[in-house]
């Protein structure tokens, strides 16, 4: 494939998942805010609006305001900045699959940092699954984008690392 159409689907896919990620955020402000838990397939998966002011699981929630803004703004910004050049500087090279990896990380990055400068700190989370008290933390689809691009990266890293029998 082109490098040129390689650059323009992993940046259209970062915007559309940032999209998603902003327009699940309001939904759920609009539909969950004040309201109770909603439950479905036997309490499987909850919908519960919080905000949070920390990273995973409330993780830095009492930060101060500064060292909040450097170390779930800032930093993490600049992170996200440096895969996206590196991911477009390396695109020849790169597969597909790991290149909708890195939009994906870069993609819920941008969503949750986009809700830190927006409101005041606060990233809107929403989503829960667990059986009984065996739970998830509360999260949104930011946090889904993140994860799923890291386990892709780590299992494609792992698959080429392994001795071919």
């Amino acid at each position: 494939m082109k490098r040129s159409v390689k650059i323009w689907l992993f940046c259209v896919s970062c915007l559309i998942l940032i999209s998603w990620d902003k327009t699940t955020k309001e939904i759920a402000r609009i539909h969950l805010m004040d309201k109770g838990t909603v439950s479905y397939f036997h309490d499987t998966f909850r919908l519960q609006y919080i905000e949070n002011t920390g990273a995973a699981m409330s993780l830095g929630d009492n930060l101060p305001k500064e060292a909040g803004f450097w170390l779930l703004c800032a930093i993490p910004l600049i992170i996200i900045i440096s895969i996206f050049v590196y991911a477009i500087q390396k695109s020849e090279g790169l597969s597909m699959s790991r290149l909708f990896a890195f939009a994906l990380i870069i993609a819920g990055g941008i969503g949750n940092i986009l809700d830190r400068f927006l409101f005041d700190r606060h990233v809107t989370d929403f989503m829960n699954i667990g059986v009984r008290d065996f739970r998830t933390g509360i999260f949104n689809f930011a946090d889904v984008w993140v994860t799923i691009g890291a386990v892709v990266l780590i299992l494609g890293y792992r698959k080429r690392a392994m001795p071919v029998a």
